[in-house]
């Protein structure tokens, strides 16, 4: 039997690549490589599609890592991985520590997965590391993947009067009139959907994803106010807690639509005044 594929060594970000931004060009099946590598490859992905059947103890809500990344990671403007494997290690603001891509990856694990960390040296979390490498192959080490991350778009106030009503019209029949998710769409509150701590939790990063990829079948079919208004009913919504939240932001840096109070930002106000 072939030996496990392993993940290229990731190195330092050369100066050259600072501000580098290059096309996103996902490869397609046909470029998998033959042998072990590309078992890995299709293993990676496939535990990406199917999280929740394939990681069961480690998965317990309903949500996959392609409900938010969507088209298995390809798609622009909805966080796609091309490109990711590329850009670690780097410093980590929420953590206030360098993170590894196992890092980040685990990070997904245990908040929008709402589950626990995957062992760093084990083969789920090698393969998906390989899927990463993969996808990013050709992507120089430090630079930036055009529709990167979700789309910035200038914060506004959300109405979750305004936006219980657009669920009812836009989201409902996919994801639920209750918000638990059906056959076709993930829940998006309730135990079975992702915590507190995760990104999606926050008012503007789901905004940004709402706006630019939902309602799925007619994704950019709302309007900024419209994205922001349905953010706000969504998040406003009960879901899981995430343990050790008020350590998140350690140097009092966190963004302003973060749904808990953290340590460090309560004493950074008492210090201030």
């Amino acid at each position: 039997m072939s030996s496990p594929a392993a993940a290229p060594a990731a190195s330092s970000t050369p100066a050259k690549t600072v501000g580098l931004v290059v096309p996103l060009r996902a490869p397609n099946d046909s470029q998998i490589p033959s042998g072990a590598l590309g078992v890995s490859v299709r293993r990676g992905r496939a535990l990406l599609a199917a999280t929740r059947d394939s990681l069961p103890a480690f998965t317990p809500s309903k949500l996959r890592c392609v409900t938010c990344h969507l088209d298995e990671g390809r798609r622009a403007n909805a966080s796609p991985f091309v490109g990711v494997y590329a850009r670690y290690p780097n410093y980590n603001a929420r953590s206030g520590h360098p993170y590894t891509i196992q890092d980040r990856i685990n990070d997904c694990f245990r908040r929008s997965l709402n589950g626990r960390a995957l062992p760093a040296d084990g083969s789920d979390m090698r393969d998906i590391v390989v899927y990463f490498a993969w996808l990013s192959h050709g992507v120089p080490v430090g630079a930036a993947v055009e529709g990167q991350g979700l789309p910035k778009l200038k914060p506004l106030a959300g109405d979750t009067a305004r936006g219980r009503a657009l669920f009812g019209e836009q989201c409902a029949r996919c994801h639920g009139a209750d918000g638990a998710g059906t056959a076709v769409a993930p829940p998006l509150w309730g135990r079975a959907s992702f915590n507190i701590g995760a990104g999606m939790s926050r008012l503007r990063t789901a905004a940004a994803f709402i706006r630019y990829n939902m309602p799925f079948d007619r994704p950019g079919s709302l309007t900024d106010q419209q994205a922001f208004d349905v953010a706000a009913f969504v998040t406003s919504r009960p879901r899981p807690d995430f343990a050790g939240k008020e350590n998140d932001w350690p140097n009092g840096d966190a963004p302003p639509d973060v749904a808990y109070p953290t340590r460090a930002a309560a004493h950074k106000s008492a210090t201030s005044h």
